[in-house]
């Protein structure tokens, strides 16, 4: 399997823009610029989606653990925080809260650490200081 998306930059850093466009079409010639990545402007930025999909890819993974050993989530919520210091992409900051039916509290926490270890996006980022804060509601 392979997944694309495409970007277009015109113009300078500063004064440019952009726009991001994904195989699926879920993002169509969504805008992104200086402003929406690095101060507040309108639009998206690399760092906005690599936390959708690190929290997408964990919330799959725990969910797909779960279910193989039985316990069928009711909702499993996540955040992620990327930080950049230095134009560098430091950290990765996981936050869960889940509701599990029958599961205890030490086990969710077993489920949720082997998520935040190997769930394909985790594995991909595996350079960055990867965190996660996990609560079983």
């Amino acid at each position: 399997m392979k997944r694309n998306a495409n970007a277009v930059w015109n113009g300078s850093i500063k004064e440019g823009k952009g726009h991001l466009s994904t195989q699926s079409n879920t993002l169509n010639q969504t805008p992104y610029s200086f402003s929406s990545r690095f101060e507040q402007g309108t639009g998206t930025n690399p760092e906005e989606l690599i936390a959708a999909a690190h929290a997408g890819c964990f919330s799959m993974k725990l969910s797909l653990s779960l279910t193989q050993a039985g316990f069928i989530p009711d909702e499993i919520q996540t955040s992620c925080q990327i930080t950049i210091e230095d134009l560098n992409i430091t950290k990765s900051e996981l936050t869960c809260t889940a509701k599990v039916p029958g599961l205890d509290a030490a086990r969710f926490q077993e489920f949720a650490q082997d998520a935040k270890a190997n769930c394909p996006v985790s594995k991909a980022l595996k350079a960055l200081d990867i965190s996660l804060t996990a609560t079983l509601a």
